[in-house]
């Protein structure tokens, strides 16, 4: 039976890595040869991708280890520099096992399109006009993107808001466009452009802006996980911590309760969130961007920014989290279909549909979340992103193939983990000392 649960992966040569993955995701040859080649993309893909294309700049591809989604099996690729990232969410789905892993869920696709109409004079006329003729809309908006209507998508309704700016009152317009198994920007924009000059006409004003809303508030994902005191305590064996698993419980709460009461501290607790969701948006080929810029303004959306994560203890003194977040990403379209390695790198993660993909986004990210949360309560955030970032240190103080390692081991196990450091321990190792 496939397990995602990969012991001491990071210590395995590229070739075993890659073989552990060709079993568990079943991938050929030419996958394998794919995440070999450790060289810059194809110009020639690259330069049809983006715009002024001189280069390419390369980040390592990983696998998050551990996960069970929804009783799944999983392993999640991450394009990210930081190897606490990975390290983090593997760590916590590894501790998670224990109680079941992951349950998640994910909303239909469902995209916002914004239509602005200006110079209304009568916005009850215009609002009773547009809902009257809801339905006509919807099927020239739906004549835009026959593909989409025919795979089971489409236009699914519209709704109407008045909104008032420095520049006067103004009826904005929601196009609600079902994207099936696409993020959805292009299908979404080319609908709204398609009705919003008739919706003008019916409302008696002017058309402005027809785009995609990044605040998908209906296309939401969700993720849950409880943690118990004995599996918490566990994780730090060896550690020397001093502490109970229920002790190091509370001490996370109090840590999470800072974000849930502060915005200062809400901002880096979500961007933990993200680094996580964000790192398999990158591998996937997905639009970051918009991740980014759909899970702030949720954390802002209809109170004080806050953060995307809940934390508690259950009635057994378990710690349980819980997330949601719009996560809006596709199978079709964008880069998934240009970049060899992000249709390699979905191969891996087995998702099947949009929602699937969200949902391992969504558990990443309450994984990452409570990685850091963990480290912050009991050790401080610094001991353990030094010691991973290590190996970093020794490159930059001048190391080279097996000194990288030793020359980390030791100023890691010294906890001097600082470049001038490395490099006396370099011209040590060098002089034969």
């Amino acid at each position: 039976m496939k397990s995602s649960e990969l012991h001491q992966f990071y210590k395995k040569s590229q070739g075993e890595r890659l073989e552990i993955i060709k079993q568990f995701a079943e991938l050929g040859e030419t996958d394998i040869e794919t995440l070999k080649k450790t060289g810059a993309m194809d110009f020639g893909i690259a330069d049809r991708m983006s715009e002024n294309v001189i280069g390419t700049q390369q980040l390592p591809l990983g696998i998050a280890a551990n996960f069970i989604i929804n009783g799944k099996e999983r392993l999640l690729p991450m394009s990210v520099e930081e190897p606490s990232i990975i390290a983090a969410a593997s760590k916590i789905a590894g501790i998670a096992r224990k109680t079941g892993g992951f349950a998640a869920e994910a909303d239909p696709p469902i995209m916002i399109g914004q239509i602005q109409l200006l110079k209304v004079k009568d916005f009850a006329k215009a609002k009773k006009g547009i809902l009257k003729k809801k339905k006509e809309l919807l099927e020239k908006a739906n004549t835009f993107d026959p593909v989409l209507v025919k795979s089971g998508g489409g236009a699914r309704d519209i709704e109407l808001r008045e909104v008032k700016s420095r520049r006067g009152k103004m009826l904005v317009a929601h196009l609600l466009v079902d994207c099936g198994d696409a993020m959805g920007a292009n299908a979404v924009n080319g609908m709204a452009e398609t009705i919003a000059g008739d919706m003008a006409r019916i409302a008696g004003g002017e058309q402005r802006l027809f785009i995609i809303s990044n605040l998908a508030v209906h296309r939401k994902a969700r993720a849950r996980v409880v943690i118990t005191p004995q599996a918490l305590e566990e994780s730090f064996a060896g550690k020397g911590t001093g502490l109970g698993g229920a002790e190091m419980i509370e001490r996370i709460l109090d840590v999470y309760e800072l974000a849930a009461a502060d915005r200062f501290r809400a901002a880096t607790h979500n961007k933990g969130i993200m680094n996580a969701i964000d790192a398999i948006a990158v591998a996937c080929g997905q639009d970051w961007r918009a991740l980014e810029s759909g899970a702030h303004s949720f954390a802002a959306f209809g109170r004080e920014y806050g953060p995307l994560t809940k934390y508690c203890k259950d009635k057994k003194g378990n710690l349980a989290g819980e997330i949601e977040l719009p996560i809006a990403v596709g199978l079709v379209g964008g880069a998934v279909k240009t970049s060899p390695v992000a249709q390699v790198a979905l191969k891996i993660l087995g998702a099947k549909s949009a929602e699937e993909l969200a949902m391992a986004m969504a558990c990443a990210g309450l994984a990452e979340n409570l990685g850091s949360l963990r480290e912050i309560a009991v050790r401080g955030i610094r001991h353990g992103h030094m010691e991973l970032h290590a190996k970093n240190i020794a490159v930059i103080a001048g190391a080279q193939g097996k000194e990288i390692d030793a020359v980390a081991e030791r100023i890691s196990k010294e906890g001097n983990i600082k470049v001038d450091r490395a490099k006396e321990i370099l011209e040590e190792t060098r002089e034969g000392k």
